[in-house]
């Protein structure tokens, strides 16, 4: 029997946002790239699973990949809260047991042995347990550089500014940290500044325990950010591994249905669209989904809506009526075509990583308003650093904030700097995909790290 029959790779995945589609997705690039008798078992909520595996938890044309559900921690009959932290704080007291003890049924089921734990990089719990069984993690980190630089310095940062809420302070910037000096307080997200909830307390966990990885994945390229983040990662991390801008896998059959979109799209002029999406999560409250109607309406802006958020739909529905000779809205679209379509001439997102990587690949400029996480980072970098797109006054949609800012990307002598910035990071990231480029032979370092396997 080869080694690689022995190989079995065990992905864990943080059932939450949008965290999950990237790990599979990365899961699904490697299978692809690996041989077919390595195993890769992919381990989720059943919920989560329920949205990502069309039937029987398998991937078609995936025979090497299976899902596997483990326990949500969501007592039997339990009536939630509304508080979105909820099934976090539920999912979080079920951890490690509920992986450790799948991962052991499925060991005995299949007489496979993991070989390699790869997991969402919050999963921070996967350190111990991978050095338990003596097999290498290696973490995926679903966000940017920054971010993950601002995690690890948490300490710093506490020991700097302290765990309280003082105002006065939000505008300070972070220059006491390597390559941070145009990030500010108020662009952190709130659970590094409080380690007051179980969400905070473990990605204060995760800090401490990914020196410990064999490897730090990201979707990301190298020189997207100041060298010296590079370089403070790389003295934190054992090996941090760029392999972005990833490739998206082929659209599903149900997915080529938003093709339309792009025919929709073949009917405009060059850059006189708005693409507007802000995620699988998040909708803004009806006063800013009312102010970006009116300026879209005002301006006679053509828009491309992505609208997922059936509860809110009938606040747009007079608007949607009365525009649709120039407006399209969908519940999806195929956001990676759709940005890099000449007809689209910005994109209105709340600047998840995601978001931002395929708006660079797709050279689209940015209206950015970001809610949570790591967006108000992102956004940062988007309109301070990059200079690749702008935010909105004040940090809310407002009908006078967005008019100026559509003005700016759309209209104004701006935008044109605004495009040839993006142009220049779009170059970035094609000649990190290359034969020979840094992500491309990132990745085959991966394909090699998560399957060798020591028989000893």
């Amino acid at each position: 029997m080869s080694a690689e029959k022995n190989v079995h790779v065990a992905a864990f995945a943080f059932p939450f946002g949008s965290h999950p589609t990237p790990l599979l997705h990365l899961v699904q690039r490697l299978a692809a790239a690996a041989s077919p008798a390595v195993r890769f078992s992919y381990f989720n909520t059943a919920g989560s699973n329920r949205k990502l595996f069309p039937a029987a938890n398998l991937l078609p044309g995936h025979d090497n990949i299976k899902a596997y559900d483990v326990e949500d921690g969501v007592p039997e009959g339990h009536v939630f809260s509304g508080n979105p932290l909820e099934p976090i704080g539920l999912f979080i007291g079920a951890t490690p047991q509920n992986f450790k003890k799948r991962l052991e049924e499925v060991v005995e089921e299949t007489g496979s042995k993991a070989t390699c734990l790869l997991t969402d990089a919050f999963l921070w719990f996967a350190a111990e347990m991978a050095e338990e069984i003596g097999i290498p993690w290696v973490a995926f980190w679903t966000a940017g550089p920054t971010p993950i630089s601002l995690h690890l310095n948490t300490d710093v940062i506490l020991a700097k500014l302290g765990q309280n809420d003082d105002k006065q302070n939000q505008d300070q910037t972070l220059d006491f940290i390597p390559g941070m000096s145009a990030v500010h307080v108020a662009d952190l997200p709130q659970e590094i500044l409080h380690l007051d909830t179980p969400f905070s307390r473990l990605l204060y966990s995760m800090s401490l325990a990914l020196p410990r990885a064999a490897a730090v994945v990201l979707n990301s390229f190298d020189g997207i950010v100041d060298a010296a983040v590079e370089n403070d990662l790389k003295s934190k991390l054992r090996k941090i591994l760029n392999v972005g801008p990833s490739p998206h896998p082929p659209l599903n059959e149900e997915e080529r249905g938003g093709g339309d979109c792009l025919s929709w799209l073949s009917n405009h002029p060059a850059a006189a669209v708005a693409y507007i999406s802000f995620g699988t999560m998040l909708t803004p409250p009806p006063p800013e989904l009312s102010a970006l109607a009116e300026v879209l309406e005002e301006k006679k802006i053509p828009y491309l809506w992505s609208f997922r958020d059936n509860s809110k739909r009938h606040l747009l529905e007079g608007f949607f009526e009365r525009t649709s000779s120039v407006g399209k809205v969908v519940e999806w679209a195929p956001q990676v075509e759709v940005l890099a379509h000449s007809s689209v001439g910005v994109f209105v997102t709340h600047c998840g990583w995601n978001s931002v990587v395929e708006s660079i690949t797709g050279g689209m400029p940015m209206i950015c308003r970001p809610f949570f996480g790591d967006q108000m980072i992102n956004r940062r970098l988007v309109e301070d650093v990059w200079r690749i797109g702008v935010g909105v006054e004040g940090g809310s949609f407002s009908a006078s904030g967005l008019a100026k800012a559509f003005d700016v990307v759309m209209f104004g002598e701006k935008g044109k700097e605004i495009r040839g910035n993006i142009g220049k990071l779009r170059e970035c990231a094609n000649i990190a995909i290359e034969e020979n480029g840094t992500s491309t032979q990132n990745f085959k370092s991966l394909v090699g790290l998560v399957t060798s396997y020591d028989q000893d």
